[in-house]
Parts: C-alpha cells; structure tokens; sequence
C-alpha cells in the first residue's frame, strides 16, 4: 500500500538495525554542527563523521538485546581533517576536543515499530526527547564547562529501508538503509561554554555497509591504530549501567583533557 503506517514486528526491525543472526552491522554517517545563540546568526562549527558497530541477540521471547559501540570526530568545516584543538569563536580559548567514543550504548528491543510504507521504501521514524540528571552539574570542577542540572535534547532519527527486505524470510538483515539523524542539545562539554545560553544542532545523513571496510578511510584509519575496539560490537550480556555518553567520557577522561592529550584516549580491550 502506498503512504500506510503500519506496524512491524521486533524482529523487522532487528533487521533494519541489525541482523537476526548475532551478526555485527556497521552504520556510518557524516553532516554538520552548528552552534546557534539566541539573538544571532547560525555558526557552522564543524563537519563530522561517524560510525556504529552494534549486533542483536534473541533474548525472552519477543525481544532483543542489543549492544553497540560508536564514534564520531569533528572536522574541521572546510577541510574535513580531524580536529585536536579549536578555537572557541565565543571566548577566543583554545581547546582540546574530546571525540564521541561511546562504549558501550546498549538498549533492549520488544514489541513493534511503526513505519511509513511508501510502495518500494520503509521509513522508520523515532522522536527521541532525553531528560536526565547532568552527570557534571554537582561537581564544583565542571561549573566552567557543564553546569546545568538537567541534560536535555532532542534527537529525531528517520531509517529508510527496501519494503520488499522486511518481508523476505531468507534475509537476516535489510540490503540497503539510509539514515538521516538531527540533533538539538547544550554545547558539549570540551567546549567549556559554562552557562551561556545556546545549544549545538547536529544534521546527519548515513548509511548502513556491509563490512568494516566500507567505512569511510578516516574511520577506519583511526580504529585501525588508535581505538581497535571499536571494529567490534561489545558481546552480551547487557550491562545496564555501563551506558557511556559525551558527558560520562569528559567526566572519566577529564585529566587527559587537561593535559590536552590526543582524542579519543587509545582502547584495546
């Protein structure tokens, strides 16, 4: 049927975002960042790239485990080389910048998804509005970079998938997906933005590969010599309390940012 919302099954949607098979699946995306300060114009800050690594596995009945690890640098806007330092066009400080390096971001699949059916394409749609504690806010040392005591933001993901891969029984994952990806939320914490009023708008677009080598060069440059894990997804069982995010890396990390050393801190194991 054309333009419908219908309802998939978990397991349609392990396929999107995964694979039924316990495989691992590779997601990459590049876009922009901007920062936008009440009263002023839009400054492009940044290009960026990125990748996720995740796999799926059955567990109760009716629902999935999922488990994953994800990068992303920030570019330079003209140039696209990886940023070490930048220059804060606020305060004029030169900073360290401190990488997405996500490890792990985990979550637990059941129930069904709503999607658009357009003839021969799926889109599957998620509005996500995370409101949490900021991790940062009661310690004195982070006032200067993270000082407000609610993380809030937006995210809006939108997967776009073949109709025909969801209902083939002989595929364990789609042939082909398409992402696009926006963010809202408050200036990450290496930019040492304190209480000014504002917030970054992130506007990506991806694609799901088939192997690690399709990744984009930088990527897989940079997980080859630097952060190995991350060709990798992390294997089950969950842990719950192990979700990392840009917030709890500055928090563990902070010292090598001090020091300005070189992002994201090596991983091995």
């Amino acid at each position: 049927m054309i333009n419908t919302i219908q309802e998939f099954d978990v397991k349609d949607f392990v396929k999107v975002r995964s694979s039924l098979d316990g495989q691992q699946s590779f997601l990459t995306w590049s876009g922009s960042i901007y920062g936008l300060i009440p009263g002023e114009r839009r400054k492009k800050l940044f290009n960026m790239v990125g990748m996720s690594v995740s796999r799926c596995i059955a567990a109760d009945e009716g629902s999935w485990d999922f488990t994953s690890r994800e990068l992303t640098y920030y570019l330079d806007p003209t140039t696209d080389e990886i940023l070490h330092k930048w220059e804060n066009p606020w305060t004029g400080e030169t900073l360290t910048v401190i990488h997405v390096a996500n490890n792990p971001v985990q979550g637990h699949l059941k129930g069904s998804f709503p999607a658009q059916v357009n003839g021969d394409i799926t889109t599957f749609w998620f509005d996500l509005f995370p409101n949490y504690p900021n991790p940062l806010a009661e310690d004195t040392k982070f006032k200067e970079y993270s000082s407000q005591a609610t993380y809030q933001a937006v995210e809006l993901f939108k997967l776009t998938v073949p109709t025909a891969d969801l209902y083939n029984p002989e595929l364990n994952t789609v042939t082909k997906l398409f992402l696009s990806w926006d963010r809202m939320g408050p200036w990450v914490p290496w930019m040492k933005m304190g209480d000014r009023a504002g917030q970054l708008i992130y506007s990506g677009r991806g694609i799901k590969v088939n192997d690690f080598t399709e990744l984009p060069q930088l990527l897989q440059d940079e997980i080859n010599t630097r952060v190995p894990l991350y060709k990798n997804a992390p294997e089950p069982p969950l842990d719950e309390d192990a979700d990392m995010t840009s917030w709890t890396y500055f928090q563990k990390h902070f010292d090598a940012y001090l020091a300005g050393e070189r992002f994201p801190i090596p991983e091995v194991s």
